[in-house]
């Protein structure tokens, strides 16, 4: 579902030249659940957002699900990550004017669904993820543990082919992040749906299939 083939990426600052990632290679299957694993600044966020086609490698191939994503025009990009891929980060990244159920909606109506089609379908999955009573409050009351819960809402509900999670649990007391980490296995699971993981927890990452270890820009064991 996942391919990566000699992807690197580096950032200018100033007249230096800062090597993130360089030369990775792996694969992901379909439906399975790899956790990639490393410190702070290692590079897994920026893996995460090539894979998401939100950047660019300077050399390298990635492709997800068949599709060539780093070939890929900006407006190609664009419809890729709306149909193709979910994204959960760790600040959430809901909108603070939309309530729980427009956050969730409002992904539908971008890839194309009416209004009121991509109401149930929020409405479901919000039910599916535990928060069938608070479709209709705004993110600031509702607790870590629900904001997140909406967010994987929010990833699934277009359908995607991967689902991409950036520090998931990073912002939840070690209770609320085994209940996220349990749902996310959960639905998962029941869908067939492909997870790529980051995190610096190696307590997560034994709950993955298997395990990636970034360092230093380098894949030690794809």
């Amino acid at each position: 579902m996942i391919r990566l083939e000699g992807v690197s990426f580096a950032f200018r600052e100033g007249t230096a030249l800062h090597r993130v990632l360089g030369g990775i290679e792996g694969e992901v299957a379909p439906g399975e659940w790899v956790a990639l694993l490393g410190q702070s600044g290692s590079g897994k966020s920026t893996l995460l957002h090539l894979v998401a086609g939100l950047d660019r490698p300077d050399e390298g191939a990635i492709w997800v699900g068949g599709t060539r994503v780093d070939t890929l025009n900006e407006r190609e990009r664009t419809l890729f990550r709306r149909l193709r891929v979910g994204f959960v980060y760790q600040s959430f990244n809901l909108l603070p004017t939309l309530t729980a159920c427009e956050n969730v909606a409002l992904m539908a109506e971008l890839a194309g669904h009416a209004s009121s089609r991509a109401r149930r379908m929020a409405l479901s999955l919000l039910a599916d993820v535990g928060l069938a009573d608070l479709g209709n409050r705004y993110p600031d009351r509702l607790s870590g543990g629900e904001q997140q819960r909406v967010a994987i809402a929010r990833a699934l509900i277009g359908d995607p082919w991967v689902l991409l999670a950036d520090e998931p649990t990073g912002n939840l007391d070690s209770a609320t992040g085994e209940q996220i980490l349990d749902l996310l296995d959960r639905m998962l699971r029941q869908r067939g749906k492909t997870l790529l993981i980051a995190t610096h927890s190696r307590e997560l990452a034994e709950r993955a299939d298997r395990v990636w270890h970034l360092r230093d820009g380098l894949l030690e064991s794809p």
